[in-house]
């Protein structure tokens, strides 16, 4: 059996429609999909029940990714699992440098890092936003929650990078060693290149080495901030080593002095103050 699953409410309430051109350019490879709304789905039924010549069809971005993830993650599946191009971010598509609308995704599910949070452990696909990248999700999803559907990450970034953003000091400890951060903007654990729907917080690190990177950017007013800031989204940030920390790990604790939001592939975790990221 070949099932498609999907969510109408992604891509800012465009999920139906998505589904219907994935249906329509899959119609030839893929004989008799059978549709699965995934907010009507029992998961873990559902894989349990999955048989070895199964194939699954998830349409959606980061996001209804991380979530499928960390259904399937640790199960024996032999199921042959894809991803197919939607939503609003795919950082995930954008660092394996997808070429197609559809990826098998069996081997980058194979081997992922997680994530503790007051106690609560999840795994992610692209990277931890802690600080301004935090708070720009939280807005996002006030926004979402008022049906305002566009959303420019960017401009709600400037904005609070010049406004109310209030830079943390931060303890940050990689495989042990103490690192000491004075007025941080953000605090990322990555284990692709890409958050933020392209932002390259992390130009140089691999999803196969076994580390992760950690990257801060610290010690810096707002308008320098402002100035590298805008060079993210092709990696150029990290040249500035006076205000941009790159460190590889397999683990990585960061502490703030206050709560701040955080997000995990574009999910919103709200007034955390620590986070620990394994691999």
């Amino acid at each position: 059996m070949n099932y498609l699953l999907y969510n109408p409410l992604s891509n800012n309430g465009l999920g139906e429609q998505i589904k219907e051109e994935a249906l329509e350019k899959l119609k030839n490879n893929f004989n008799e999909l059978s549709e699965i709304n995934v907010l009507e789905l029992d998961s873990e039924k559902f894989i349990e029940e999955l048989k070895n010549e199964d194939k699954v069809i998830l349409v959606g971005g980061d996001g209804t990714l991380n979530h499928f993830a960390n259904e399937v993650y640790g199960k024996n599946l032999d199921s042959e699992l894809y991803l197919y191009r939607a939503g609003t971010g795919n950082d995930f598509l954008r660092d394996i440098d997808a070429k197609e609308d559809l990826v098998l995704l069996n081997d980058y599910l194979k081997k992922l890092p997680k994530v503790t949070i007051n106690g609560k452990t999840t795994y992610y696909i692209n990277g931890i936003g802690y600080g301004i990248d935090g708070m720009v999700c939280e807005i996002a999803e006030e926004m979402k929650a008022k049906g305002i559907k566009k959303i420019n990450y960017t401009s709600i970034s400037i904005k609070l990078l010049l406004g109310k953003y209030k830079c943390p000091n931060a303890t940050v400890f990689v495989d042990g060693v103490e690192h000491k951060y004075k007025k941080v903007w953000f605090a990322s654990a990555m284990f692709g290149k890409y958050y933020g729907g392209g932002m390259m917080v992390a130009p140089n690190q691999n999803r196969w080495n076994d580390k992760l990177s950690f990257v801060t950017m610290h010690k810096s007013g707002k308008l320098k901030t402002l100035m590298v800031f805008s060079s993210i989204f092709k990696g150029g940030h990290v040249k500035h080593k006076k205000i941009c920390d790159v460190i590889e790990g397999r683990r990585i604790e960061v502490q703030f002095d206050k709560p701040m939001a955080l997000q995990i592939d574009g999910e919103v975790v709200h007034d955390v103050t620590s986070y620990v990221a394994e691999i």
